[in-house]
């Protein structure tokens, strides 16, 4: 079911090589098919974060230069500060990803964490490691803007 898709994309389906998934007739929902379907992108997607971590340390080592100008110090290490927000952002990205390739291998993947229904192929497909469906997190990001955060 997954053919190699638009290369010139930047989605993570495009990443993995994979088309939208098409639904069969009579296809059950999360089927083996649909969870190797998943499970590409999740690794694909887990594999090119690590490629970024790679490239940011060996970039970072190399790029190390003491700067005899104040303006040029600063400008490295406001570079190096972004980089590694960046960073830190993706090792918690990579947290969820794993998390969500053992609840691949549970059998708990694809269905809502709070009311259970499906959450959907589009949406997965849009963001992977979604465990709410549509409607409960449309629920939750009501309740934190009223709780202000």
């Amino acid at each position: 079911m997954t053919q190699v898709a638009n290369t010139t994309s930047l989605s993570l389906l495009a990443l993995a090589g994979v088309n939208p998934y098409q639904l069969g007739k009579d296809q059950e929902y999360m089927d083996d098919a649909q969870i190797e379907h998943f499970r590409k992108i999740l690794k694909v997607w887990h594999g090119q974060i690590m490629e970024e971590a790679e490239r940011t340390k060996s970039q970072m080592q190399d790029d190390v230069t003491n700067f005899a100008d104040p303006a040029d110090r600063a400008t490295q290490e406001e570079e190096f500060s972004l980089e590694l927000r960046n960073r830190d952002r993706e090792r918690k990205l990579l947290k969820k990803i794993e998390q969500t390739l053992i609840k691949l291998d549970s059998g708990d993947y694809g269905y809502c964490d709070a009311c259970g229904v499906e959450i959907g192929l589009k949406r997965l497909e849009a963001r992977p490691t979604a465990d709410l469906c549509i409607d409960c997190k449309t629920l939750a990001e009501i309740r934190e803007k009223q709780m202000g955060g």
